[in-house]
């Protein structure tokens, strides 16, 4: 189902470790880095150890910008880093374009050429004793072409969806202690919650008349996540359907009846559960709610959640081509989560053809509040609300 990316991890395109089809675009990123390596001697991804290696090693390369990369190099090569990041999968390079960059450096004499590699060579032989290796055996938790990269994650993300018209209410800026009374005063009016979020550990909660649930039940907890309550829920035919995360480590989990859900599962982990998640995958369950507290991630996981596929899309400092291509191929976003520098899609195909034809997302630096009253006026409703901020 997944293309495998082969090649040597410290030079390999990004879209390599993400296991996507290599172009002409992997081949100019490959020698980009190589080039880089000969001029200074090392590249910043390199020195991780270990099981995680290649995961982390992707992470730097994504988060790494031209300028950064290329600080002590000749303007050409940060140019040429720029234009080879942004091609697009079946793009015709121009190569006459990228030569022409490095004329001023190279010269019409290449035996002259002021350009000093003394610092790599004396890493060139290990180099030669490492022999080309499948990106995924470098680490188990990479994920195979289910990911989007795009702008840093610095403010709100906000998904909407076209819905017939119907109730929606949110409340942001909460503290814990106003929290049940915006909750009671929507359950008067026939409202749940369908969505929760945090910023600057203040929660933020999405509540509507179209969640289908019939009761609910919330704890905000000192701990990401409380098992012992979960577990207890779990008795009453409860099931997690939204929960969110704070800076603090504290955390906020809904618990609805009136699910389709059958049977759960979360996994709490300190980098995205690539691994988890592919072999619940294979068990038939699919992430329904997720959610990050610092740095660490929360997923949920449901049987009987009402998809027929479902797809990881993670958003790096890296150009974007992913979300588009999904929602054209009948995939609807149905949950997000941000940590300091990812924010992660997820994205579904409904087993029963969706109504909506249109979703959106949108990225403000304040909670959108008058944005969502737009949508409204135009009967797209918030799906899912997440906050991240981009690492410095």
């Amino acid at each position: 189902m997944h293309s495998k990316g082969r090649g040597t991890v410290r030079y390999a395109s990004v879209h390599a470790h993400l296991g996507r089809t290599g172009s002409r675009r992997d081949d100019l990123e490959s020698l980009a880095y190589t080039l880089i390596f000969l001029l200074r001697g090392r590249l910043p991804w390199q020195g991780y150890q270990g099981d995680n290696k290649g995961f982390l090693v992707s992470k730097k390369k994504m988060s790494t910008s031209p300028e950064s990369l290329c600080g002590i190099c000749p303007q050409s090569f940060r140019h040429f880093v720029e234009y080879v990041v942004n091609l697009k999968f079946d793009e015709e390079p121009n190569y006459a374009k990228c030569i022409s960059l490095f004329d001023g450096i190279v010269g019409p004499h290449p035996d002259t050429r002021p350009i000093n590699t003394d610092g790599a060579q004396k890493l060139i032989y290990q180099v030669g004793q490492k022999r080309g290796r499948l990106i995924a055996e470098e680490d188990d938790e990479q994920p195979k072409k289910k990911i989007r990269m795009g702008m840093p994650a610095t403010q709100w993300i906000s998904v909407y969806s076209a819905r017939r018209p119907m109730k929606q209410r949110y409340h942001y800026n909460v503290a814990d202690d106003r929290l049940v009374q915006h909750i009671l005063k929507g359950n008067e009016d026939g409202l749940f919650i369908s969505s929760v979020s945090s910023s600057a550990n203040l929660w933020a909660l999405i509540m509507d008349a179209g969640t289908g649930f019939t009761a609910q039940v919330y704890e905000i907890s000192q701990h990401f996540l409380h098992k012992e309550w979960i577990l207890e829920q779990w008795e009453r035919n409860y099931y997690i359907t939204a929960l969110a995360g704070a800076n603090s480590g504290s955390s906020l989990v809904i618990m609805s009846r009136g699910t389709t859900y059958a049977q759960q599962s979360y996994k709490v982990s300190d980098a995205f559960p690539f691994k988890w998640i592919n072999k619940k995958w294979k068990e038939g369950f699919y992430v329904t709610s997720m959610a990050t507290a610092g740095s660490r991630w929360a997923v949920v996981m449901s049987r009987n959640a009402g998809f027929s596929d479902q797809v990881v899309e993670l958003d790096f400092l890296y150009p974007s081509e992913g979300i588009h291509q999904r929602w054209d191929n009948g995939y609807r976003i149905t949950a997000t989560a941000a940590t300091l520098d990812q924010a992660a899609f997820i994205l579904s195909i409904p087993r029963r053809k969706p109504n909506d034809e249109t979703q959106e997302t949108l990225r403000t630096s304040a909670f959108p509040s008058q944005h969502v009253k737009e949508k409204w006026s135009k009967n797209l409703y918030l799906a899912s609300i997440c906050y991240g901020r981009a690492a410095s």
